[in-house]
């Protein structure tokens, strides 16, 4: 299904990408904070979670940048990995379904599993609870049961780096008002010098488990594949699953294994549609 389009939009589990191809426009665009939140938003713009933009191809690998709708960039996107990966493979930059990605957060592994479902499997890299690597304000030492006051209350955050930074928290029952109303805190709370992820997690046996998501420069989120692995990593470290967990989401499920060589997330994507963007809207973003 080669195509030539401005953009390109897909979703993985309702967490919606545009894909912009360098190589396709015929245009000169600059991906500024202005320029992504203009083209994320849900009025004004195309609206999406975020961007993928690539495929940018140097000494035969091939990367790509994830921007966030706020305009800042991430270093890794679950979703929009699988997303960005079978989008090279419908434009045939790739035609085997077993390739390497790279990100900023670092290189992935992708397996196209499913060309019909289009259920790809992720391998999401190593992973880390060192206050260190994740990265935090605190002395060196790995982040479980961390206590800390949050509006007065004391919350225990256990934390994780898998390329990008995440923060979570064990409830008995989670849901999306919880999501948004301690989200924004923990992703601006000081001992997050670049910001953090958070999930909100609920243990339903030792092979599933609830989460709720607030993703740094998004917000409250659908789905999230890294979040999706976060939660696994730290729920398994604190011995509440076993290795293999099913992560049920608003947006849906993804499956996630955990190996002492990283972690692995399997889920599908979907096509939702292509386009250009129309002349008057070309000016704004190239002003």
């Amino acid at each position: 299904m080669k195509s030539v389009a401005d953009f390109y939009k897909y979703h993985g589990l309702g967490n919606d990408y545009i894909v912009i191809d360098p190589n396709k426009l015929n245009f000169n665009l600059k991906l500024n904070e202005e320029n992504i939140r203009l083209i994320c938003h849900r009025n004004y713009g195309i609206g999406s979670d975020g961007i993928l933009f690539g495929p940018i191809i140097k000494n035969g690998k091939i990367s790509f940048q994830i921007f966030n709708p706020d305009g800042s960039e991430a270093e890794k996107s679950g979703n929009g990995i699988r997303i960005f990966a079978l989008y090279i493979h419908d434009q045939e930059y790739i035609k085997e379904n077993k390739f390497e990605l790279y990100t900023k957060g670092g290189m992935v592994g992708i397996d196209i599993l499913d060309l019909k479902s289009r259920l790809i499997k992720v391998a999401m890299g190593e992973y880390s609870f060192l206050s260190e690597k994740i990265p935090m304000n605190l002395a060196s030492k790995e982040v479980l049961n961390h206590e800390i006051n949050l509006l007065g209350e004391k919350e225990s955050i256990s934390c994780v780096n898998i390329g990008n930074t995440h923060c979570v928290l064990f409830k008995k029952n989670v849901t999306e008002d919880l999501a948004k109303r301690l989200g924004p805190l923990l992703e601006n709370h000081e001992l997050f010098p670049n910001k953090t992820n958070v999930q909100f997690v609920q243990i339903l046996d030792r092979a599933n488990i609830k989460i709720e998501i607030w993703e740094r420069g998004a917000g409250y989120t659908l789905a999230s594949g890294t979040s999706s692995s976060a939660a696994s990593c730290v729920a398994h470290k604190l011995g509440f699953v076993d290795k293999n967990v099913i992560v049920h989401m608003k947006g849906g499920n993804v499956g996630v294994e955990i190996t002492d060589e990283g972690l692995f997330l399997t889920g599908e994507v979907a096509r939702i549609s292509s386009g250009d963007f129309a002349k008057d809207f070309i000016e704004k973003i190239l002003k």
